[in-house]
């Protein structure tokens, strides 16, 4: 008979520290992991009370009377050439300029806004390609005349001088702070006034403002529009001058008020 020893080491003292410190280890790691983790608890939560609110809008209104015209004025002149084309151009609002500062509109209120050059092409032959007239060049000055009482002449004398093109007239206030101002106080007692109301009848007082926005019409500035051709108007009759009404403008401030009640 054949027997068979086999011998199993013994740990050392060491080596069973290291086991129990393993095992620990272990243990630690499984209760700190997300499975053991504390559940947050869903529920109201009671320390913030939520705001009560009225939320209501006012506006303002105020009429004023404009102080400022706008104008926009321009000469157009076709010629065969582009030299021929840009001396009477030239020509004519040089007079133009002249004539307005004549009336005392600074240099400051008169800018160049459009200067263009464009061939003029004959098209009536239905040649391919059409057939080259000339050219045509455009020059228009934007004028802001600050004296109301000379706006008629400012057209007048313009039309006089040599001026082809007239894109309408524009009123407006030079400063319109302080009618904002006005506007926007008379917004903000309509709104309150509303809210009161409002929290008399549902039996609250108010206790403060949440929030405020605020929209303001601008006040109306010039608005172009394309001008005529060469030659649309005639020089006027200076025995009858143009008659121009300045008429109001308004400006219109809204708010929107929130207001905390108690």
């Amino acid at each position: 008979m054949t027997t068979t020893t086999i011998t199993l080491p013994v740990p050392g003292q060491r080596a069973r520290w290291l086991a129990v410190g393993l095992a620990s280890g272990l243990i630690v790691a499984a209760i700190a992991s997300p499975a053991f983790a504390p559940r947050p608890a869903l529920g109201a939560d009671s320390s913030t009370t939520p705001e009560h609110t009225i939320s209501v809008t006012g506006t303002g209104r105020v009429v004023i009377s404009p102080d400022v015209a706008d104008l926009r004025i321009g000469v157009s002149a076709t010629k065969p050439t582009v030299k021929a084309a840009r001396a009477a151009a030239a020509e004519s609002m040089t007079s133009v300029v002249a004539a307005l500062k004549k009336l005392g509109i600074a240099d400051a209120d008169i800018q160049t806004t459009t200067l263009s050059l464009q061939p003029v092409y004959d098209y009536s032959t239905n040649s391919n390609p059409p057939r080259l007239t000339g050219y045509q060049l455009q020059n228009s000055v934007a004028v802001t005349v600050r004296d109301l009482d000379k706006v008629g002449d400012a057209i007048d004398d313009s039309l006089a001088s040599g001026a082809t093109t007239f894109d309408g007239v524009t009123f407006r206030v030079d400063d319109p702070a302080k009618a904002e101002a006005q506007a926007r106080a008379a917004a903000m007692a309509q709104a309150k006034s509303k809210a009161d109301t409002l929290a008399s009848g549902a039996g609250v007082s108010i206790g403060g403002v949440a929030s405020i926005s605020e929209t303001a019409s601008p006040v109306p500035y010039p608005v172009y529009y394309a001008g005529n051709a060469a030659g649309a108007l005639a020089a006027p009759d200076k025995s009858v001058a143009t008659p121009v009404e300045t008429g109001s403008n308004e400006v219109t401030v809204t708010v929107a008020v929130s207001y905390l009640i108690r």
